[in-house]
């Protein structure tokens, strides 16, 4: 009964609701340009910053992109991560998250996966959609903390990669998304090894599998 509505699946609706960049705009058609030079296969080539384009303009459509991503893979195995399988939002064993957001919560709290993820994406969606930080109108300046805000954003959904491969791997072998993730999980490696967007240290969960996916491109 493939087709079925199953009780409690979260599978067929996407997580939180997708973050549309407005068609006809100039970052509807870098988006454009993205998803084209994303067909050609050359992963490297295609996170690089087009000629004559503004960096920030270009962090932004692709973060907007990556939470639009990151957000369709969570929705596929919500309904493997819950209070009682991920008591904890960990990464593997040797790394687990707290979660803090500076203004509600501002003291770091321990909480399940979903909750933290709920959490973040959330506030990833709040951020997107606040034009004084990631303004859609041409002409409309970007903050001069913008990479700031974009770096601690990537930062965290980063978190959600890790979490899922860590965590629900074999949930996403079983659906055959892995294809899917992998290729969306390099093409956000790439991006933010490109830009120097993640520190290091905060990409340790997954070193083995960067390391791979970059070794297969040298």
């Amino acid at each position: 009964n493939a087709f079925g509505p199953r009780s409690g699946s979260r599978s067929s609706k996407t997580f939180k609701p997708k973050k549309n960049i407005p068609e006809g705009s100039h970052q509807y058609e870098l988006l454009k340009h993205a998803e084209a030079t994303l067909g050609s296969g050359n992963l490297r080539q295609a996170v690089m910053l087009p000629e004559g384009e503004d960096l920030n303009e270009w962090i932004a459509v692709n973060t907007v992109d990556f939470f639009n991503q990151i957000n369709m893979l969570y929705g596929t195995i919500t309904e493997f991560c819950t209070e009682s399988s991920c008591p904890v939002m960990s990464a593997g064993p040797r790394y687990e998250y707290h979660w803090a957001d500076g203004t509600n919560i501002k003291k770091p709290i321990k909480c399940s996966a979903p909750k933290y993820i709920d959490y973040l994406m959330t506030w990833v969606q709040d951020q997107l959609d606040d034009e004084t930080l990631f303004p859609s109108k041409i002409g409309v300046p970007f903050p001069k903390n913008f990479m700031s805000v974009a770096k601690t954003i990537l930062k965290r959904l980063f978190r959600v990669y890790a979490h899922i491969y860590h965590q629900h791997f074999d949930s996403v072998m079983r659906l055959q998304e892995e294809a899917h993730l992998n290729t969306s999980f390099k093409h956000f490696i790439f991006f933010v090894q490109e830009f120097n967007l993640i520190d290091r240290r905060e990409l340790a969960p997954l070193h083995e599998l960067i390391e791979k996916l970059g070794s297969k491109d040298r």
